[in-house]
């Protein structure tokens, strides 16, 4: 198909956008084997998913995209191309390149009209040696995931451009069916097992099982999921472990993250996502996707929970312990506050597409 001149008119999805010329993408990754298809396949991080998804995105409107990464062969996904990051020569140049992480790989392509650094944590390792020799070398531009996460740049990096791009939320999210809750009700909470799990666990038991009898904990992690399987955990990891399978008959119950399709119809059968957070979290990505689905959640206000909840609208940010119980118990056992509420989330949440957030970086590019 013949590009159109830039500044032509297309019309995209029913919208009349102006036309931003088809460019040369490159995306380069050093992480873990991953492509394009693994987010419906196996449960990954955010950040991860996130990586997996934009190229598609791109190469949908028209941009000639590659992804460079540890995946285990080529392959084609949503037209961009994905290759594994040792084998062959790279490109000699391209016009865009997002460094995914690391400032190192800005020097992946040697010429490059614009470099990107694509930011998925806290920021505060920029201010490291290296990572400041490579900053200064090509200036890239930083891309961060919203204020929280643009408030960590340190200040040695604060004088290169920054631009908040919102993560999209998949498909299996924002397309899932209308939530079903299912009896007994259901809890999920999804952080990190030592961050805030604990201080959850003792609030469930001394306050929302009572009130509310019947209902189940879910508690999704990996590596809790493994050393319930028997696998030996770091110590660190061994006290949460014990106290979670202490509390079987508390309704508590541990099971392994999902492929997104998996994880979708989870949130779609639950009646509340419990949420610790903790001051470090950039962007609480299991919480946008399990909004998108509809499903309310309880949070306290820290790190990125803010941007993620519409406080009263589509969850709740509870200021303390109490309130954070009492909210749980409503969610649990109140059928017009979840319904009012996972209408709004779906509502609120499903314009993330991944579509809408590849506009967003072609904006970036001008």
């Amino acid at each position: 198909m013949p590009v159109p001149a830039r500044g032509a008119l297309l019309c995209n999805e029913g919208r009349w956008d102006v036309y931003r010329r088809a460019m040369n993408i490159i995306f380069v990754d050093d992480s873990f084997p991953f492509d394009g298809h693994s987010p419906n396949e196996r449960a990954m991080g955010a950040a991860e998913k996130a990586f997996a998804s934009l190229p598609g995105a791109l190469a949908k409107r028209g941009h000639a995209v590659r992804v460079y990464n540890r995946c285990d062969f080529p392959v084609l996904v949503d037209g961009a191309g994905w290759y594994p990051l040792d084998e062959g020569t790279p490109p000699a140049n391209c016009e865009v390149l997002v460094a995914f992480r690391k400032p190192s790989l800005l020097d992946f392509i040697g010429k490059a009209e614009r470099r990107f650094l694509w930011l998925t944590s806290s920021a505060g390792y920029l201010d490291k040696a290296r990572a400041s020799e490579s900053l200064a070398t090509w200036k890239p531009m930083l891309l961060v995931h919203g204020l929280e996460h643009q408030a960590t740049v340190p200040r040695s990096a604060q004088s290169l451009r920054s631009a908040i791009l919102p993560h999209g939320i998949g498909s299996a999210f924002t397309e899932a069916e209308a939530p079903e809750p299912a009896q007994p009700p259901r809890a999920v909470v999804t952080t990190h097992p030592l961050a805030g799990l604990d201080w959850l666990l003792d609030l469930w038991v001394t306050r929302v099982k009572i009130a509310s009898p019947r209902a189940e904990l879910h508690v999704f992690s990996a590596i809790l999921d493994r050393g319930a399987s028997g696998v030996e955990l770091p110590e660190e990891y061994q006290p949460i472990l014990e106290k979670c399978l202490s509390l079987d008959n508390a309704g508590v119950v541990i099971r392994q993250p999902m492929a997104d399709p998996d994880m979708a119809e989870v949130y779609r059968t639950a009646r509340v996502h419990l949420y610790p957070g903790h001051a470090g979290e950039v962007y609480c990505g299991t919480l946008a996707e399990s909004q998108a689905v509809g499903l309310p959640a309880v949070a306290r206000p820290l790190g990125a929970t803010g941007e993620r909840i519409e406080n009263g609208l589509t969850g709740f940010l509870a200021p303390d312990d109490e309130a954070f119980a009492n909210l749980a118990i409503r969610m649990l056992d109140d059928d017009q506050t979840f319904s009012q509420l996972s209408a709004r989330a779906r509502d609120m949440q499903r314009q993330w597409t991944w579509d809408k957030v590849a506009g967003e970086f072609e904006a970036l590019l001008g």
